[in-house]
């Protein structure tokens, strides 16, 4: 196996991968609220920022294409 195939297959480079999901995930769902012209308050910027479960990044990246307040992405 060559070292470039270990990497990949190295749980610390799943990890590295994974991390970049959830960064994406945050950023996308901030994005879209932005975009929509919807303010977001600290608390929720907050819980967005912190929150480490993709699926979840993904419902809120989902919702926030449909809501009309910040708050109504968490409930």
């Amino acid at each position: 196996m060559t070292a470039m195939q270990y990497f990949w297959r190295h749980p610390l480079a799943q990890e590295v991968r994974e991390e970049g999901r959830v960064e994406k995930g945050v950023e996308m769902t901030l994005k879209i609220l932005e975009w929509r012209g919807i303010p977001v308050p600290d608390s929720v910027r907050s819980r967005v920022e912190t929150c480490t479960d993709e699926d979840l990044l993904e419902l809120w990246a989902r919702r926030a294409i449909q809501v009309d307040n910040a708050e109504d992405l968490l409930r």
